[in-house]
């Protein structure tokens, strides 16, 4: 469970994190069952029904409270990796919104997505175009007073069973990023089409889709929808370092069960110096996981300065280090931990597309060397 008595905290925050653990102990499953559409449909309408889906949409012209973010997915994600998914996708499907939609916009789209009436989706990576999304194909042209988009995106969560699709095409107003806008595209609107459900080694929603002059709602002005779409990706950016926490808390807690009631020899498995080592060093990486999570979401909270060093180092750290603590509970279960319906085993499958969505592990090393030397090239300029 989150250590909500850190001083990033405040006393609303340790509320949530009481509130989410009682719920998560009734509402989210470990195992899944054959229609993920309908089980990913049934838990937007739960966290709908149970409030915290507000927490993605923020209140009014105040953006979403980071940290309750994080520990919400943290919490979500220890419990269940499909349950964190459909929560974290109402808040980056609906990102744009919260920061550039108007007012109308707003209206019409925040209360259902907080509701859990409306599954949102982020479409924004394309065939050809996944990191650098400043080169992406997709168009956009003015039809009247209306824009037709034409093109294609791949890997969209939530593709198929989302209600509408923030999406990003290439205006023209300059030259990569600068000739970029972002569109509301309902799901119902003549010309998207979903052509192909992609299936992945952790079972979600995913879609390739398909636009052939289909009607877009502008957010905010043409041209800044690169901005829009990093300032989302940003607000999200340490939120995914709280999942892969999450799923690592979660696997330590397996290891350290299992390794208490495991025979071995005289003893138990946590009896040997090698297991005692191990889950040292498990336990060393949750924590620094949780401290560079939690502070970068105050950061962002709170601080006046720019939160994108933080933040990548948040999500750079934590989904690698989950990947090495999950990697190492599943060592320590032998050939069940590759057995299908161990937890263990699910949660390998889980958190390894942690490492690569919302910006991978090379791009959050390139963010943070770029900001070093900014820096650094800074204090070389006042000497």
């Amino acid at each position: 469970m989150t250590d909500t008595s850190w001083p990033f905290f405040e006393a609303l925050h340790r509320a949530l994190a009481e509130k989410l653990e009682i719920w998560c102990a009734a509402n989210a499953t470990d195992t899944h069952g054959d229609d993920i559409d309908a089980e990913c449909r049934s838990l937007v309408r739960a966290l709908g029904d149970a409030g915290f889906l507000k927490l993605c949409v923020g209140d009014g012209d105040k953006p979403p409270d980071v940290r309750s973010l994080a520990i919400a997915r943290e919490t979500l994600a220890r419990y269940s990796g499909l349950a964190d998914f459909t929560f974290a996708m109402q808040g980056l499907g609906s990102g744009a919104i919260s920061l550039a939609g108007s007012a109308r916009q707003k209206k019409t789209w925040l209360p259902k997505v907080a509701s859990g009436e409306a599954i949102a989706a982020f479409a924004l990576t394309e065939p050809e175009c996944g990191s650098d999304a400043a080169n992406l194909a997709m168009t956009a042209r003015r039809d009247g007073s209306a824009w037709r988009l034409d093109g294609e995106k791949t890997y969209i969560s939530n593709g198929g069973i989302a209600d509408f699709y923030v999406t990003f095409a290439r205006t023209g107003e300059g030259d990569g990023a600068k000739g970029l806008s972002a569109f509301i595209v309902p799901a119902d609107t003549p010309g998207l089409n979903v052509v192909e459900r992609i299936e992945v080694i952790a079972p979600h929603p995913l879609a390739r889709l398909k636009f052939e002059g289909a009607h877009g709602d502008l957010i905010g002005e043409p041209g800044q929808g690169f901005a829009i779409a990093m300032q989302t990706l940003n607000l999200f950016r340490v939120t995914v370092g709280a999942a892969a926490l999450g799923f690592a808390r979660r696997a330590l807690d397996e290891a350290l069960g299992f390794a208490s009631t495991r025979k071995l020899g005289a003893g138990t498995l946590v009896d040997n110096a090698v297991t005692q080592a191990n889950l040292a060093d498990m336990a060393v990486s949750v924590d620094a996981s949780a401290a560079l999570v939690y502070r970068a979401a105050w950061q962002q909270d709170v601080g006046d300065k720019d939160n994108r060093r933080a933040a990548a180092m948040a999500k750079l750290y934590a989904t690698e280090a989950a990947q090495r603590v999950i990697d190492a509970a599943v060592q320590m279960h032998g050939g069940l931990g590759v057995t299908k319906g161990a937890k263990v085993e699910e949660l390998y499958r889980e958190v390894r597309a942690l490492r690569i969505y919302e910006g991978a592990s090379e791009v959050q090393r390139q963010i943070i060397a770029r900001d070093l030397l900014k820096e650094h090239s800074l204090k070389d300029q006042i000497r």
